[in-house]
């Protein structure tokens, strides 16, 4: 089977732009604003709570990321004006990490303060390796005075002396497996480690008080998680499970019809097909996963 979604995978810069957006449509809201909002919408009335994100990362120009700021200003805006029940997401580099550190951090800095005063919240995700320590220095300059969160990934090996850091804040954060590619050195490969990985960094999360966003969609895990949360007695406004749009979708109805608040990512923006093949050619199981699920039957 990793044989065939790998050749999936590594077939989709040839298929005909159409089709992948065909592939693609159940996982990514739209082209704009009003895509996300309708699905945001939707999500709402169907019980879940949203965090959107505009797609699009890695820029080479300064006046990128004051683009894509912008549009995220606005993002807010619409959440406070349409009352809807969702928060932001953004990546760093989009914001021009790559390009100069400070300069991102004022750039996701005007974002914070905006989400802070209108009562919402911006969650700095995590991209791969080289990425990680900027992304937590980010958190660390913004965490006192606006309502910022992060994102950890059990499949890294430094996520547990992360944790270290960052338990004494009192984070917000968001446990993830961890999608991108990474050497041996970094990250573990064993699935069952990872998996062992994810649930002693839950653990410990739920433990020190802090606010996790149990962010998976693999049943071992939400199983393992629901465990955990019964025997350290988490009451339910410190946690909340979240998961990709368009993924699992039964799972989700299950955990908000059992009382669990969830969260569904919304990706939206005129960047999804770039998006959609580097995320299915950098990982070749969800290329599988989605060709499966196009064709299942509920």
């Amino acid at each position: 089977m990793d044989i065939v979604n790998r050749i999936i995978a590594e077939t989709l810069p040839l298929v005909p732009k159409p089709i992948v957006g065909y592939f693609s449509s159940r996982y990514i809201a739209g082209e704009t604003i009003d895509d996300a909002v309708e699905t945001t919408r939707r999500l709402n009335a169907q019980g879940a709570c949203v965090t959107i994100d505009v797609l699009g990362e890695h820029i080479v120009h300064r006046e990128e990321a004051s683009t894509y700021a912008e549009h995220y200003l606005h993002i807010l805006d619409v959440i406070n004006a349409e009352k809807l029940d969702a928060n932001i997401s953004l990546k760093p580099t989009q914001m021009g990490l790559k390009l100069d550190r400070k300069f991102c951090l004022e750039t996701i800095g005007k974002i914070a303060e905006k989400a802070t005063g209108l009562n919402n919240f911006m969650c700095i995700d995590m991209e791969d390796n080289s990425c990680t320590e900027d992304t937590l220095w980010l958190y660390e300059q913004l965490k006192d005075s606006c309502s910022v969160g992060t994102v950890l990934q059990a499949y890294m090996r430094r996520s547990d002396a992360d944790l270290d850091r960052l338990i004494p804040h009192q984070v917000n954060l968001r446990l993830c497996k961890g999608i991108y590619v990474e050497p041996y050195a970094i990250a573990y490969k064993d699935r069952e480690i990872i998996r062992f990985n994810f649930l002693h960094l839950l653990e410990r999360l739920l433990q020190s008080g802090c606010y996790v966003g149990i962010a998976t969609h693999d049943e071992f895990l939400v199983w393992g998680a629901l465990h955990l949360l019964k025997k350290l007695e988490v009451p339910k406004d410190r946690y909340e499970f979240q998961m990709l749009l368009g993924v699992e979708e039964r799972l989700r109805e299950i955990l908000i019809r059992d009382g669990h608040k969830l969260r569904v990512y919304v990706p939206f923006g005129m960047h999804w097909h770039a998006y959609s093949v580097r995320r299915l050619k950098e990982n070749p199981q969800i290329a599988g996963y989605v060709l499966h699920n196009l064709f299942k039957k509920n």
